[in-house]
């Protein structure tokens, strides 16, 4: 498997990916949020080419993609939000989703940004350093979204004197 930035080429495939990665087993056949998501975030101003990420087969298929765009705390943009990661079903459990964070977070840390929050699992995102946003004094947009799911991962330039609430993207915010 490779990493690589997203090039014009791969946002059908990303768009795939994340349609089949977030699809409901049992659901009606409609298209996850995710799938649409990566496209509005590729139109906003927060952006960041850099940290749109795909993983590709020795074949070169896009298999999974993550993406950070810029977020903010207390209104400054010192933070990035991650998300949606998403891996094709039949790559799942392979090191794919892992070997997208490894990098989309080195990506970030060489890029001297201070701080990655996410939405996520709390099984899954700690082995990659993300701990309750709030102990490092970043709480939710949404109160209800808890300690327990609402992460934060500090990076080499992190300034801890920095508190208060996160802001998404815009996209994210509509959803």
């Amino acid at each position: 498997m490779l990493i690589t930035r997203e090039t014009a080429a791969d946002i059908e495939a990303i768009r795939a990916v994340h349609a089949a990665a977030f699809a409901k087993p049992d659901g009606p056949e409609t298209i996850p949020v995710e799938a649409t998501l990566v496209d509005a975030l590729r139109a906003d101003d927060a952006w960041l080419p850099a940290l749109s990420l795909v993983a590709t087969d020795p074949d070169g298929r896009v298999v999974g993609h993550v993406v950070c765009t810029r977020g903010w705390v207390a209104g400054r943009p010192v933070a990035l939000g991650l998300g949606p990661l998403g891996v094709l079903p039949q790559w799942q459990r392979r090191g794919v989703g892992s070997a997208l964070m490894h990098a989309v977070l080195g990506a970030a840390d060489a890029r001297d940004e201070q701080l990655v929050v996410l939405l996520g699992h709390p099984g899954y995102y700690p082995r990659f350093g993300f701990r309750p946003a709030v102990e490092h004094g970043v709480t939710p947009p949404v109160p209800a979204w808890g300690p327990r799911y609402f992460m934060a991962r500090p990076l080499s330039g992190w300034d801890p004197s920095i508190r208060g609430e996160f802001a998404y993207a815009e996209p994210f915010r509509k959803l």
